[in-house]
């Protein structure tokens, strides 16, 4: 698989900044909720969303598999691969997992930096064609002292000082090899890849970093982060239902919000009748005052024939991005009298997280009935209503 490969460390423990993000008993800070998704996953979807990178794996802890899993298990990712005791022992377990892959070069990304970006990203791997390494940095603004108990000793000349940013990009087998010859000398004491490269006679490129690409470490960053992730922005909410009828005996199964349930009757409408994503796609269109989802997809073009309801949430997820938005919340739910839906909230859930790049904590899908009232409580069709909280980080005038 040629190209580039993003490698996500995500191992550590998070000591410095304690708690679960607001309060509460240690936890992985990785892993924190950080604006209604956890932390590590705004790094893989930096990029997931970048066209220039071919693949990501993320390094765990060996205890964190199922913090991993409900943070980004429903991302399209490579399986993630098991840490050491350092991060450089980390970075060299993910490296040496992707070896024989075929990857070009690797960018190494550190799960505690959520505000990378895509420019950010496209400046790293266009100096890798030139380089066999280069890494992002902010030169040093502040005067610098030498200090020796409590009292300043020296000044120290800022000129040529560099704060290292990551992700670090390097020509793939370069940094491998650099990474074993280490390992084999026991040297493992450096602080970062560049450092590591450098020792090992690397070129490495200076690229221009970014003020909000920082690391998460106390509670003050994880604030500030926070409000940099908010932006300022505006907080809307839509709502979309919507309901089909069952078809004849034999018409089966039933698809709701992207799963087929077993049922010996089918919905009918022009594209798979889909009302789940249809009443997703609705709340989408409502939150961005775009229309509904017959506007954009009209059931009188053939071209929507038995269609994939995905195919329109995709659409409405595009037109979220577009205007610098981000889902906050999704509630579901479906109204019917059969089939029953509980047995199936959980492949839902992870569908649509699929689908929105969200994770499931922030999709809740719920089912109820019209104690048999009207057209739906005799059975003969499914309705479903959706409310959508997102957040445009650009207020529209």
């Amino acid at each position: 698989m040629a190209g580039c490969v993003a490698l996500i460390v995500a191992a550590g423990r998070g000591a410095r900044l304690g708690g679960d993000g607001t309060q509460g008993a240690p936890f992985p800070k990785q892993y924190t909720p950080l604006c209604g998704r956890p932390m590590l996953s705004h790094a893989v979807a930096a990029f997931q969303d970048s066209d220039a990178v071919a693949a990501v794996r993320v390094v765990i802890h060996a205890d964190d598999r199922a913090r991993y899993d409900e943070a980004v298990g429903h991302l399209s990712l490579l399986d993630p691969v098991q840490g050491g005791a350092t991060r450089q022992v980390s970075v060299r377990l993910g490296l040496e997992s992707l070896a024989g892959e075929g990857f070009d070069t690797v960018l190494i990304h550190d799960a505690a930096r959520p505000l990378v970006d895509d420019a950010l990203i496209a400046r790293i791997i266009e100096a890798l064609a030139a380089h066999p390494g280069a890494v992002p940095a902010l030169a040093v603004a502040d005067s610098l002292k030498r200090g020796a108990g409590g009292l300043i000793v020296d000044a120290v000349d800022r000129t040529e000082l560099w704060r290292a940013q990551t992700p670090q990009g390097f020509s793939f087998n370069i940094i491998l090899d650099a990474h074993r010859k280490a390992a084999a000398l026991g040297a493992d004491a450096h602080t970062d890849d560049a450092a590591l490269a450098v020792a090992a006679g690397i070129e490495v490129a200076l690229v221009a970093g970014s003020e909000d690409n920082f690391k998460i470490t106390t509670r003050q960053d994880f604030a500030r982060a926070e409000r940099l992730l908010a932006g300022g922005g505006e907080t809307r909410t839509g709502q979309g239902f919507d309901v089909h009828a069952f078809g004849p005996e034999g018409s089966g199964p039933v698809r709701l919000c992207g799963i087929d349930l077993p049922h010996e009757r089918g919905l009918k409408g022009h594209s798979d009748a889909d009302a789940g994503l249809h009443a997703v796609t609705d709340a989408l269109l409502g939150a961005l005052a775009e229309g509904d989802i017959g506007s954009h997809f009209p059931p009188t073009n053939a071209a929507w024939k038995d269609a994939d309801s995905a195919t329109f949430l995709k659409h409405a997820l595009g037109l979220l991005k577009a205007r610098d938005g981000t889902i906050i919340h999704l509630d579901v739910t479906i109204i019917c009298e059969y089939p029953k839906i509980a047995p199936h909230f959980e492949l839902m859930r992870a569908r649509l997280g699929g689908i929105l790049g969200l994770s499931l904590d922030r999709i809740a899908i719920k089912a109820t009935t019209t104690e048999k009232l009207g057209a739906l409580g005799r059975g003969e069709g499914i309705a479903a209503q959706a409310v959508a909280t997102i957040c445009l980080k650009r207020p529209v005038p």
